[in-house]
């Protein structure tokens, strides 16, 4: 079974998280890049902007990330905290979606019972990433645990009307993200498109929108290019990885990265897009490097 970001969420407590440990300068030996792979990903022409995820390079010092991901053309670190940011300015780095470090994806608003709690914590977040200049906050609909579609839609815009009326005070957009049921996590509400957008609508606000994970929804719906170009005004961010097993973007995996993304150029899209794939390769920034150029249009 893939490790997956509740795998990370959950052992981040004890210094676990992500690929199994291993010292820098294996990396350093066994990843660097052609000079001409970083090149073509950073001449380009891209109508959006190249984002990674923290947790799926875990095993690497972020200070020592930073430094290796922005010459292949990466302009943010997401998925990362309060603490992580002053690392990011200093390498001219952003964050395009901010978390906490008590994010779970089980414990969601779709449950009335953790409602308190949660607004209290992204209460303060939002008002942490608006300070720091950060635009978006990922939120999660959390298990079904017997709590019907209908029901977990209602308690989920419930729960979320108080942070969505300060998001839009400080500027902010809260995203929810589309997750796989079938394989990485069992019982996730916000698992097909139609109830996101379902979502969203009854919110109506332009500060709550939806975090596209391509690989996620490859698994639950497929039909990619035709839910993105249908629902491009409810999309605010995007994910990618391959499929099968959330590794490289490559030509073993069976979406066709390149057309997806001109899809996604196609719509006028012009945030950023993350890659959220854990790399098996001995060079694992060859890989970044080169799904960065075909993610690139």
């Amino acid at each position: 079974m893939p490790f997956t970001r509740r795998d990370w969420l959950t052992r981040a407590a004890t210094g676990l998280a992500g690929m199994a440990a291993a010292p820098f300068s294996a990396f350093l030996a066994k990843a660097e890049a052609p000079l001409s792979i970083c090149l073509s990903a950073n001449k380009t022409r891209r109508t959006f902007r190249h984002s990674l995820c923290r947790w799926t390079f875990r095993s690497i010092p972020l200070d020592e990330l930073c430094a290796r991901v922005k010459p292949l053309g990466i302009e943010s670190i997401e998925l990362t905290t309060p603490e992580e940011w002053p690392i990011l300015r200093k390498h001219g780095l952003s964050c395009a979606v901010a978390t906490h470090r008590k994010a779970s994806l089980t414990r969601g608003f779709n449950n009335p019972k953790y409602h308190a709690e949660l607004q209290a914590t992204y209460h303060r977040l939002i008002d942490q990433a608006a300070d720091a200049g950060i635009g978006q906050v990922i939120v999660f609909s959390g298990k079904r645990d017997g709590i019907s579609d209908e029901a977990g839609l209602e308690n989920c815009a419930h729960g979320l009307e108080p942070l969505v009326r300060q998001a839009e005070k400080r500027g902010i957009r809260l995203i929810m993200e589309l997750l796989n049921s079938k394989v990485d996590h069992k019982g996730y509400q916000c698992d097909h498109t139609s109830w996101g957008v379902a979502l969203v609508d009854k919110i109506g606000s332009e500060h709550f929108k939806l975090l596209y994970d391509i690989y996620h929804m490859q698994i639950m719906e497929g039909d990619i290019i035709a839910t993105i170009t249908r629902y491009k005004d409810y999309i605010a961010h995007y994910h990618t990885a391959g499929v099968p097993g959330r590794h490289e973007i490559d030509d073993t995996q069976e979406l066709n990265y390149p057309a997806i993304m001109q899809a996604i150029a196609d719509t006028g899209f012009d945030g950023y897009v993350a890659q959220e794939f854990i790399p098996t390769s001995p060079h694992p920034f060859r890989a970044l490097a080169d799904a960065i150029r075909r993610c690139s249009v």
